[in-house]
């Protein structure tokens, strides 16, 4: 039987490394919102702000409204919204929230690493 391979965390280092020479992953993020509410609004204002900071031209997102497709929360095991999940590069990671928190998010986007 084969062991499955996890590939680990990449480092900032790393990362930058890639979009040096040209290498650069695209990022593929989902955001479940619940209409146009507050939350939602912020939540998709704070993602593009920043993707565009941290990602400019290597990302794609997809905005899922649960008002109009319930069905789609059970895909990805939404609970909660503002949800957003990132899809690409792997592994699949969510962060539950508006995304204000401008560190907890780029920690959860594993763009920036955690304090120990």
């Amino acid at each position: 039987m084969k062991k499955a391979q996890t590939k680990a965390p990449r480092t900032l280092e790393e990362i930058a490394q890639d979009q040096l020479a040209g290498n650069a992953e695209k990022w593929d993020l989902r955001l479940y919102v619940a209409g146009q509410t507050p939350r939602s609004v912020a939540a998709f204002a704070n993602l593009k702000r920043l993707c565009e900071e941290h990602l400019a031209g290597r990302y794609n997102i997809e905005v899922i409204d649960l008002i109009k497709h319930p069905q789609l929360a059970a895909g990805d095991q939404i609970l909660a919204i503002p949800t957003l999940v990132r899809k690409l590069p792997q592994p699949i990671r969510k962060i539950v929230g508006d995304l204000r928190d401008t560190e907890r998010a780029l920690v959860g986007l594993q763009l920036r690493p955690g304090k120990n």
